[in-house]
C-alpha cells in the first residue's frame, strides 16, 4: 500500500479527490464524514437512468494540518464532470455549519489562539452545477456563497484549484469569492468552459481545442499574473499542503488581505480592469501581460517552469490602469 510520505510527491493534477482529501492532511488524521458507507446517492439520477455514486462526487472530512484542525471538501471531476447536485451540495453546506459551530466553541476555550480554531480548504474540481438537478445544484451554491460571509473574521476559507477539469460555472465564482486561492500551473478558473464559449460564439470567437490558449486565459499562471489567485504552486500534493500549512501559520488578518473579491477597494479595482479592458482592446493574455511589466517575457510565459515564472514574472499590483 502507498504511505503518506510516498503519496506527497504525486501529482495533484492526477490524484483523484479521495487522495487529495486525506493526503493534504496530516499523517493519519483524516476522517471522511457521511463517506460512501454512508450510501447517500442523489434521488434524481436514476430516474433519468444515470449511474450515481455514494459520495455524489464530493469528498467530506476532517483532519489536521501541523495540528491545526482543517475541514476538507475535495471535488471528484470524474463523477459527471464534478458537477454539484443536491446531495454534495448539501455535504458541503454541512461541513461549513460544522466548521462554524466547532469555531464558537474554541475561540471560547481558546480565545487568544487561534492555532486552535478550524479552517476550511477546498480542493475544486468542478464544471458547475448539474444539469440533472439544476435548482438544488444552483441552491448549494448560493448556500455555500452565504456560508462563506458567515466564516468572514472567523474562518479561514482557501481554495485550491489544480485538478484535471478546473474550476467552472458558478464554483469559478465561489472559489475566488473564500480568503485565497492556491493554483498550480495546470489550474483553470473560469465562469463559462471553453466548450460552452464555442457553443454558443463559435470557434473563431474561442477555439476548445487550443490548449495553449485555455491556458493563457484561465490558467494557474493567468489567475496569479492577475491577481485573482494569491499563490503559485508546484504540481504536487506536498506543494498545496506546504502552501496551505504556511498560510494557516498566518493570523486570519493577513490571510483575508489576500482576498480577491468581497471589499469596496477590490471592486473598483475591477472597475478599472473593466475599462482597461476596454482601452487596450487585448487580443490575447500576452497582451495584458506585456501591460503589466513582462515586455521582453510574455510569448514565453507559457513555456516557463513554475520556478522560473515566479521568479521573472511581474504581477498586477492593485488598480487597473497605468
Amino acid at each position: 500500500m502507498t504511505g503518506w510520505n510516498d503519496m506527497q510527491t504525486r501529482s495533484f493534477y492526477e490524484s483523484n479527490a479521495r487522495e487529495r482529501a486525506r493526503y493534504l492532511l496530516d499523517a493519519g488524521s483524516f476522517r471522511e464524514l457521511a463517506g460512501p458507507e454512508a450510501q447517500l446517492s442523489s434521488p434524481h439520477l436514476p430516474v433519468l437512468d444515470e449511474a450515481i455514486s455514494f459520495d455524489d462526487g464530493v469528498v467530506a472530512g476532517l483532519g489536521k494540518i501541523n495540528g491545526r484542525p482543517v475541514f476538507i471538501l475535495s471535488q471528484e471531476g470524474r463523477f459527471i464532470g464534478g458537477s454539484v447536485g443536491e446531495v454534495g451540495g448539501a455535504k458541503m453546506v454541512g461541513v461549513f455549519e460544522l466548521a462554524l459551530k466547532m469555531h464558537e466553541k474554541a475561540q471560547v476555550k481558546y480565545p487568544n489562539d487561534e492555532s486552535r480554531w478550524p479552517a476550511i480548504v477546498i480542493s475544486f474540481e468542478t464544471g458547475g452545477v448539474r444539469l440533472h438537478e439544476a435548482n438544488a445544484g444552483l441552491l448549494a451554491h448560493a448556500e455555500v456563497m452565504e456560508l462563506i460571509q458567515a466564516c468572514r473574521g472567523k474562518i479561514p476559507v482557501l481554495s485550491l484549484v489544480g485538478s484535471k477539469l478546473g474550476c467552472f460555472g458558478g464554483m469559478g465564482f465561489v472559489s475566488v469569492a473564500t480568503d485565497l486561492t492556491i493554483v498550480s500551473e495546470l489550474g483553470r478558473i473560469g465562469l463559462t468552459g471553453p466548450e460552452v464559449i464555442e457553443e454558443v460564439l463559435g470557434k473563431r470567437e474561442f477555439d476548445s481545442a487550443d490548449r495553449g490558449l485555455i491556458y493563457r486565459t484561465t490558467g494557474g499562471k493567468h489567475r496569479y499574473l492577475m491577481g485573482s489567485a494569491a499563490y503559485l504552486v508546484e504540481d504536487s500534493i506536498a506543494a498545496f499542503r506546504d502552501k496551505v500549512a504556511a498560510v494557516l501559520a498566518e493570523p486570519y488578518a493577513k490571510i483575508a488581505a489576500k482576498r480577491a473579491i468581497g471589499t469596496p477597494t477590490l471592486v473598483e479595482e475591477q472597475l478599472e480592469l473593466t475599462a482597461l479592458a476596454a482601452q487596450l482592446k487585448p487580443k490575447d493574455a500576452y497582451d495584458i501581460w506585456a501591460h503589466f511589466g513582462n515586455e521582453k517575457i510574455a510569448k514565453s510565459i507559457p513555456d516557463l517552469s513554475t520556478k522560473e515564472f515566479l521568479q521573472q514574472v511581474k504581477i498586477r499590483k492593485g488598480g487597473g490602469v497605468s
